[in-house]
């Protein structure tokens, strides 16, 4: 599923969807697209509306049996994938295209089968689920909620809880396999949502769902500033992840310098990619491919082929710009 605008992203998806934003200079897509090949999923298809022009020259580029459909009018989660109905003749995986997990999809499936569900969940586990929506898990598929559990059957969902309400904090991570049959469920012609509409409705139909929590690591890069913890995590974790990582030099603070950037300034808990410059100073923030930064950039997710002269505080400064005066707190496409 790719077809999200990406609003509380912008400026960086100005000119590009939302998955083809880049994490450690490969689109976030990508990251979910590994995890299916690494499970032996042999079609991909790639649902989406936005700039969905950019998406389907990207796909090409993977050499696997891929390719996209992209709607004319928004059809939500459910909907974009309901139009495939015809071709959905057995099992299959449907996944978030804009997130960052090392998802064991061939895990997923093999506990699906075991448990006779209609569509299994991927889960993931945070320490303040009062941002989310949260998912209840029960040993059996009528059974009471168990907060300990970590695998079940699920039995209930809860959207951004408070701390008083929250009866877990496992989080949906947005990857579900899913029976051919449960897009019976989705009405034709017609925008719905998996977690809004479908999920509750195959639970007040009584069909089984499960659920699993999932190792390694999960980002939803639904956030300017998700994207400098999760390539910050991807750096420290590499030698534990599937995915191929840039050549550079890693810093005793976890920072990452890219191969083929020039830094002779100060970095400090920052990631600098491939073609970036750096003479002034770069802290807690990322520097995208063949930017410039000779003032200073703080707490900051600076965009391609821009230039910063000044110093910028808690800013997120989109592709092609050139600042030399300061800001603070601000977004510039």
């Amino acid at each position: 599923m790719a077809g999200g605008r990406g609003t509380r992203l912008m400026p960086l998806t100005k000119d590009r969807p939302k998955p083809m934003v880049p994490v450690l200079s490969r689109p976030v897509i990508d990251y979910v697209k590994d995890a299916m090949v690494a499970a032996g999923l042999t079609e991909i298809v790639v649902t989406t509306g936005y700039q969905g022009e950019q998406l389907i020259s990207h796909v090409d580029s993977w050499g696997i049996k891929s390719r996209v459909n992209q709607e004319e009018v928004p059809m939500g989660t459910a909907g974009s994938v309901k139009l495939l109905s015809d071709q959905l003749t057995e099992t299959f995986v449907v996944g978030s295209g804009d997130s960052v997990a090392s998802f064991d999809i061939q895990d997923l499936i093999s506990s699906h089968k075991k448990s006779g569900a209609m569509v299994t969940m991927a889960l993931w586990e945070v320490e303040d689920p009062t941002e989310f929506g949260i998912v209840g898990l029960s040993e059996s598929i009528n059974g009471e909620i168990k907060s300990n559990l970590r695998e079940g059957y699920i039995r209930k969902f809860k959207e951004k809880p408070s701390e008083d309400e929250a009866f877990s904090n496992l989080i949906n991570a947005g990857l579900y396999i899913i029976e051919p049959e449960v897009m019976d469920l989705v009405p034709e012609n017609e925008k719905f949502d998996f977690s809004k509409q479908l999920f509750p409705m195959i639970l007040s139909n009584d069909l089984p769902m499960y659920a699993k929590t999932v190792k390694g690591i999960w980002f939803d890069v639904g956030h300017p500033f998700e994207l400098h913890k999760a390539q910050m995590t991807l750096i420290s974790k590499r030698n534990d992840l599937p995915f191929p990582m840039p050549e550079g030099e890693i810093l005793n603070d976890g920072s990452f310098i890219s191969k083929y950037a020039a830094v002779s300034g100060h970095i400090e808990r920052s990631i600098v990619l491939e073609g970036g410059s750096v003479t002034g100073a770069v802290v807690d923030s990322v520097v995208m491919a063949n930017s410039s930064i000779s003032g200073v950039a703080e707490k900051s997710i600076v965009g391609q082929n821009t230039i910063i002269e000044s110093r910028i505080l808690n800013c997120v400064i989109g592709d092609n710009q050139k600042l030399s005066i300061d800001l603070q707190n601000e977004r510039r496409p």
